[in-house]
């Protein structure tokens, strides 16, 4: 009897000591950190921007800009000039009063780089502004077009181009193209796309 007793108690501890062994090696598995899955390598990109006002077929003015920017983000640049504008006033004997509106004139260029599949679109959205300062323009009674404009304020000129296109480097690409309705000027918008690595 005693035998049969010993035994069982040696069986149930060789039990408990294999039980709380392999506790012990699962919880060892859930504090190791697993490696993340699918995580691909960061592909950064220089964009190579150039605004175009082209006449009579030749290039007679570029702007140039650049950013980098890696794939799934996005970047922008914007250079300009804080322009005030008057809204309105509220008494019309003090100057004082006038109410103002600040306009952003100047370049402003954003960029994304979005999957598509197995490959990368390219999505650009441009908007370059600037003051009308042809104001030596005469109407048909000669009256000055700066006269004419006085109480309404500055005229702002105004050319934007956004596209999008799969993504491909080492060559222009055409963004966009538009005809200047004020002149037979024109206006494009090339990117070139570098892979840095």
């Amino acid at each position: 009897m005693r035998r049969t007793i010993a035994l069982f108690v040696a069986v149930i501890s060789i039990g408990l000591a294999c039980g709380l062994s392999a506790r012990a090696q699962d919880e060892s598995k859930k504090d190791t950190p697993k490696p993340p899955l699918n995580l691909q390598p960061v592909q950064p990109y220089r964009l190579d921007f150039s605004f175009n006002e082209v006449a009579d077929g030749k290039t007679v003015n570029t702007r140039r800009y650049s950013m980098d920017v890696t794939a799934g983000e996005s970047n922008e640049i914007k250079i300009g000039t804080r322009v005030p504008v008057a809204t309105g006033s509220n008494s019309p004997s003090t100057p004082a009063a006038v109410q103002y509106q600040y306009l952003h004139i100047g370049t402003n260029i954003w960029a994304q780089l979005r999957e598509h599949g197995d490959e990368l679109m390219l999505i650009v959205r441009s908007d370059v502004s600037n003051l009308d300062t042809n104001s030596g323009d005469r109407s048909a009674g000669g009256t000055p077009a700066a006269e004419r404009r006085q109480d309404l304020g500055p005229v702002i000129r105004q050319i934007k181009i956004s596209g999008s296109t799969l993504l491909t480097t080492g060559k222009p690409i055409l963004i966009g193209n538009m005809d200047d309705p004020n002149s037979k000027r024109q206006f494009q918008l090339e990117v070139t796309v570098t892979k840095l690595r």
